[in-house]
């Protein structure tokens, strides 16, 4: 079976995407992914170029409306798709696709159109690559203070490094990943995403562990306003969102 080949070119502060070949059941996956991963990076705007893909199944149009919906919880990066060939265009409406994620004719468009609805965000961001060993869960909590001190953020320090802490805790225990640690602020809020190369996705567990300490992701579901996994094509990356009233005073 044919794959998809998707290359990347730079588009301003956006990105497009080409991607080439059939889309079906065996290239879904690896298409949305490569969507949400691009999206990750959170440039101005992920379009997808579509001009290029053969989708023999109506069904299969539904990979970007996946996508956007991963995409839109966190990092919140707009994702739409550019056609200009009126038939296709009329299979992504019947295909219900458009009512979520918008076509545009071309990427000026869909630029100007970005540019014309959306604020523009200010966001502050670290990362740190960390090794698989315990003196990460120290470093991670390091690293999340000097950034936040550094970005005046500093009422946020205690409750975003519980969060860092519990997510890289995670990662050491349940995958043979280097965990990889972002933080950044925008807005009001601070988000964390820390990745591995795990395909199974993080989900909250049983109340409380044997010792009767709540289980890692309760916790974080407890101090942040949303989290969520996002699967990339190189494993997942699990985030949270901390905003002003999940701090305690």
């Amino acid at each position: 079976m044919q794959g998809v080949e998707v290359s990347t070119v730079p588009y301003g502060s956006a990105v497009v995407l080409r991607p080439r070949g059939v889309l079906d059941g065996s290239t879904y996956r690896s298409l949305r992914d490569q969507i949400i991963q691009t999206a990750l990076d959170e440039p101005q705007a992920v379009l997808v170029d579509i001009a290029g893909i053969d989708v023999p199944a109506a069904s299969a149009w539904a990979v970007f409306s996946s996508a956007r919906r991963h995409v839109d919880r966190w990092p919140g990066v707009p994702v739409v798709l550019l056609c200009g060939d009126t038939a296709t265009r009329a299979a992504i409406d019947d295909a219900g696709v458009s009512r979520h994620v918008p076509v545009f004719a071309c990427a000026g468009s869909a630029i100007d159109r970005i540019n014309a609805t959306s604020t523009p965000r200010l966001r502050r961001r670290a990362r740190a690559e960390l090794p698989a060993a315990l003196p990460s869960l120290q470093r991670a909590r390091e690293l999340t203070a000097e950034w936040l001190t550094t970005w005046s953020r500093t009422e946020m320090i205690s409750t975003v490094k519980v969060v860092v802490t519990t997510l890289v805790e995670n990662v050491l225990q349940h995958t043979d990943s280097d965990p990889g640690v972002r933080v950044e602020c925008s807005g009001q809020s601070v988000a964390v995403a820390v990745n591995d190369t795990s395909r199974a996705p993080a989900t909250l567990r049983e109340a409380a562990t044997a010792t009767g300490r709540p289980s890692g992701l309760r916790i974080v579901a407890a101090l942040c306003r949303s989290w969520g996994n996002a699967p990339t094509t190189s494993g997942k990356t699990v985030w949270a969102v901390i905003g002003p009233e999940n701090v305690t005073p």
